[in-house]
């Protein structure tokens, strides 16, 4: 069995599983049709806070959904980058990933949050469900990465070295 995963690298390609084709389909729909898929089921609290708070014209809140689209595709470029950098094994072991790991938990979970937010505003308890429960997947995995120490460095000592000091 391969030792050389650590557990933020193996949680985040479980999250980029998640995350990739997810957002990507709702980040889709909505540069397609703003207004329409703004108040599809991943998205109406966004929608809903922002037709009862902000009093948008219809332009204005096609560029509010875009805006949101901006951002999710964002956190899956980012999960991306994050796989295609995992796949080189001398990358994977000292945890040069991380960054795009860490970016991309950043802005989803600013984003998770700001929905959860505008679901408890609205009343919405099936979108504050769902966005709750990303938040925390992505909350759980920067919790992991913060706690996991860095990939320390295998010294050149030989097995006879390590013998003769538990010997004497």
């Amino acid at each position: 069995m391969s030792t050389n995963w650590r557990i933020s690298s193996f949680n985040g390609a479980l999250l980029a599983a998640y995350f990739i084709p997810t957002w990507t389909i709702v980040a889709y729909r909505i540069m397609v049709s703003p207004i329409h898929s703004l108040y599809e089921r991943p998205n109406i609290a966004v929608g809903l806070f922002i037709s009862d708070n902000m009093q948008l014209a219809a332009m204005g809140t096609a560029r509010a959904a875009w805006l949101l689209a901006l951002g999710k595709f964002t956190v899956v470029a980012f999960f991306a980058i994050f796989l295609a950098s995992l796949a080189r094994a001398a990358i994977r072991k000292t945890g040069g990933s991380d960054e795009a790991l860490a970016m991309a938990l950043g802005i989803g979970s600013l984003i998770s949050f700001a929905s959860m937010v505008m679901a408890s505003q609205v009343g919405e308890t099936a979108a504050l469900n769902l966005h709750a429960t990303e938040l925390l997947m992505l909350l759980g995995t920067a919790v992991v990465m913060v706690f996991e120490r860095p990939a320390q460095p295998r010294t050149g000592r030989s097995a006879t070295s390590d013998l003769a000091l538990e010997q004497s």
